[in-house]
């Protein structure tokens, strides 16, 4: 008697393995995500993301210039808000001289070439921590749809090639298409973040951007972690509305969402490898209880695998390193 199909033959070299491999992964695939503050000469560690920092636009710029010698072709910025420009209109977000605006028009100066994304939600500018306007106690959707298109146009004014709304409100990626076609932005591309889901693994981030609410909780707009059609038919939504690439956030526990968008829409799908993800293999690695490196290829090669075509990750330039070696 003989074995007719053996397997493991594939598996016998790193070689081999390296021939049959079915996913891949590249700087190619990341979006890095930026934290930006005021000032000059700035950077502040996050404590609960080690290793991960909040620079002014000065540090930013080199950050970027490093990040480019990576292979890395994305980032993805965020601004923190000093807390006496934060009220309920959210109206700093599109002051032509505010921070996130002053942070494009740096960057694409100096690197005309990277790819720049721009957060869109009310939260770091609102009084309230929220990602909409508030009356009486609930995030409105209209006239917090109305503040995100002028958010866009503004963040386009100043040089950003792709906005990113992560605010979760519904008929916003139609009306930033609608206004980007009005005032003739037709180049101007949007990651909308569609399956956007309530989770507990948001906190280092709101340790980042001092934006964490300020009363209740964000589950009357991001998505229930229990729904998985409901992911479908948002992510088809925001197709249909105008969005160019959509996104599942966070990543590690949601892909099987990440597959079932995958499987349903006609382009391409972005992955949010968020910062309690990052904090978890930090933490754990800290403790010697994981292989931080390993851990860190074998989580962002399970996004890649489950569908997602980029990944927005805190470990991109490490993985890039790691890639790269």
């Amino acid at each position: 008697m003989y074995l007719q199909r053996r397997p493991r033959i594939l598996r016998q070299s790193l070689a081999i393995r390296s021939l049959v491999a079915e996913t891949h992964l590249t700087p190619n695939d990341f979006i890095v995500p930026l934290f930006i503050d005021e000032g000059q000469g700035q950077e502040f560690e996050i404590p609960s993301m080690p290793g991960y920092f909040r620079r002014s636009i000065d540090g930013t710029i080199k950050e970027v210039k490093e990040l480019w010698g990576l292979g890395i072709r994305c980032v993805l910025l965020f601004v923190k808000s000093r807390d006496e420009l934060k009220d309920n209109t959210g109206k700093e977000a599109w002051n032509p001289d505010g921070l996130m605006q002053k942070a494009i028009k740096a960057i694409k100066e100096a690197f005309p070439e990277m790819v720049i994304m721009t957060d869109v939600a009310l939260d770091p500018y609102s009084s309230y921590g929220h990602d909409g306007i508030v009356e009486n106690g609930e995030i409105v959707n209209d006239p917090t749809v109305e503040a995100l298109v002028k958010m866009s146009l503004s963040h386009v004014e100043a040089g950003a090639d792709w906005v990113a709304p992560s605010d979760m409100m519904d008929g916003r990626i139609g009306a930033i298409r609608q206004a980007l076609e009005e005032n003739n932005y037709t180049r101007t591309g949007i990651m909308a973040y569609s399956a956007k889901y309530a989770s507990c693994f948001y906190g280092p981030f709101r340790d980042a951007l001092d934006s964490a609410p300020g009363f209740g909780d964000k589950k009357t707009y991001q998505m229930d972690y229990a729904n998985r059609l409901e992911a479908v038919k948002e992510a088809r939504m925001d197709v249909e509305e105008g969005a160019d690439i959509v996104m599942v956030k966070p990543a590690l526990s949601y892909l099987d969402i990440i597959r079932e968008v995958k499987n349903a829409v006609e382009v391409p799908v972005s992955a949010y490898n968020i910062s309690g993800e990052y904090a978890m293999i930090k933490a754990a690695a800290k403790m010697g209880w994981i292989n931080e490196e390993k851990a860190i290829l074998e989580t962002l090669t399970s996004m890649k695998r489950a569908g997602a075509d980029l990944i927005a990750t805190y470990f991109a330039k490490d993985a890039a390193r790691l890639l790269n070696h």
